[in-house]
């Protein structure tokens, strides 16, 4: 239908206990994996580009992808997001060349230099009609600029959250309550397990707030096992369960993130295609097939995990 804020998008999946898919987007087909799969099944979507994104694609070409998407999916609200924006800057820089929605994440600064670049940030993007993303606590874990070890990641004080979404004005808050970025999550043989006592105070202090969950890709074990197959070191990494991710959905969480799913079905399916075809050198023959395995994960989260299908 459009590109749109979250706004509306997040107050109908908070009061019909679903959530949104933010999806990294990094190249031309995986923009058009996430959106055909979204197009098809009538979902809302977020494409959302992290700063290693726009300096690998180029500002520019991720705007027109998008914009193209848009163009190509007539039935669907698309949100074009910033992820993880490091500073007031980035997120000016986006919010000018036209995202409608960026997150700034300062969650690893004290909690009051954290509030007031937020505020920053949150005045120029709503004086532009654009909503702000911010985060408290900070998830473990390596996605692009983002890296946070073990030892520094720390949950989400529910008592911290109410002063800061007064004080910034921000419009959807992410939270630590147990997810991390990239593949290389759990390990075999624990228990992972969500926080939602955390996520119930929060939701206590923030009633009808959206709540974001960063770093929750479920590591797809059948394209884990093609990579390792070529030399890959994934064999140890297990994901977020998706049956606590549906019922985060089912609560205050409207947004999603999910990316190194996508990398891994698409380097899968590239793997996957050389191994039938060592001559190809084709580009279009090795990208439909990893093309093709975004899709199918956008579809799978749709359907199985956010509960948006049909949600226009």
């Amino acid at each position: 239908m459009a590109l749109v804020t979250s706004t509306e998008m997040f107050a109908k999946a908070y009061a019909g206990g679903y959530a949104i898919g933010a999806f990294n987007v990094n190249n031309m087909e995986i923009v058009q994996g996430i959106t055909e799969a979204a197009q098809e099944l009538h979902s809302p979507v977020i494409l959302q580009a992290s700063a290693g994104a726009r300096k690998y694609a180029n500002p520019f070409y991720l705007q027109k992808l998008v914009e193209a998407a848009v163009l190509t999916c007539p039935d669907i609200d698309i949100v074009m997001h910033l992820d993880h924006g490091p500073d007031f800057e980035t997120c000016k820089s986006c919010v000018d060349s036209g995202f409608t929605s960026v997150m700034i994440d300062c969650s690893s600064k004290p909690f009051e230099e954290n509030i007031a670049i937020t505020k920053q940030v949150v005045e120029y993007a709503h004086d532009h009609g654009v909503v702000v993303e911010a985060e408290l606590g900070a998830l473990a874990g390596i996605e692009d600029d983002v890296n946070v070890s073990a030892e520094d990641s720390a949950y989400t004080r529910p008592e911290e959250v109410q002063e800061f979404v007064e004080r910034t004005g921000v419009d959807s808050l992410a939270i630590a309550i147990g997810t991390s970025h990239g593949a290389f999550k759990f390990k075999p043989g624990t228990d992972p397990k969500l926080r939602f006592d955390i996520l119930d105070e929060i939701v206590k202090n923030i009633p009808g707030f959206p709540i974001v969950l960063h770093g929750a890709s479920s590591v797809p074990q059948e394209y884990v096992k093609i990579i390792n197959a070529h030399g890959g070191a994934l064999v140890d990494a297990i994901g977020v369960p998706e049956d606590q991710l549906r019922q985060a959905a089912r609560s205050a969480v409207c947004k999603i993130n999910v990316d190194s799913d996508l990398r891994l079905g698409f380097t899968a399916g590239i793997r996957e295609t050389f191994d039938a075809k060592p001559e190809l050198f084709d580009p279009r023959g090795y990208l439909k097939p990893a093309r093709e395995n975004v899709k199918a994960i956008v579809r799978h989260k749709i359907l199985d995990v956010l509960g948006s299908a049909d949600k226009m």
